[in-house]
């Protein structure tokens, strides 16, 4: 079994909703099991700043899904949760991406599949949430918390619990 982190985020919808329909998905047949999930935050948009706030959260996973599989089975719950990535602006809105942002200590480049994700140290929306379940993880030789600390998270606020429905 393999140790992945993912992150996912959303704007259009009931995204919470989408979150934990994906997650489920993702776990569904047993090839990956949740280890953590971080609380839900409140992101102001990143790239294209005119659309609606996002709603970012990080899980910890094991797997035995290999990585482009991995990927594969997250773009086919884009899909399945309304995500058309053919037909939407890139960094726009959308009601779900879901990123891999490392697995185990790999390091690949190959096409499609960059890991650790390249702009994973960029974005304090993907490092907030990521370092409330894995302050301490060293993802290319920097430790989450530390890299976290670089960043400006300005506008960046967690959600409350959400009502048991």
């Amino acid at each position: 079994m393999a140790d992945a982190l993912l992150a996912l985020g959303g704007n259009l919808g009931d995204v919470r909703a989408t979150f934990d329909r994906a997650i489920a998905m993702l776990c569904e047949d047993g090839r990956a099991r949740l280890v953590a999930r971080s609380s839900d935050y409140a992101t102001p948009p990143w790239g294209v700043t005119a659309q609606p706030s996002f709603v970012n959260l990080c899980i910890a996973i094991e797997t035995e899904l290999e990585p482009n599989a991995l990927l594969a089975r997250a773009q086919a719950i884009e899909r399945a949760l309304g995500r058309h990535r053919t037909a939407e602006l890139r960094w726009g809105p959308r009601p779900i991406d879901i990123d891999i942002l490392a697995y185990d200590d790999l390091t690949l480049d190959a096409p499609g599949l960059t890991l650790p994700h390249p702009r994973l140290f960029e974005r304090a929306f993907v490092l907030v949430p990521l370092a409330e379940i894995a302050p301490e993880r060293f993802i290319a030789g920097r430790r989450v918390r530390d890299a976290l600390a670089k960043l400006d998270t300005t506008g960046i606020h967690r959600l409350p619990p959400r009502a048991a429905s």
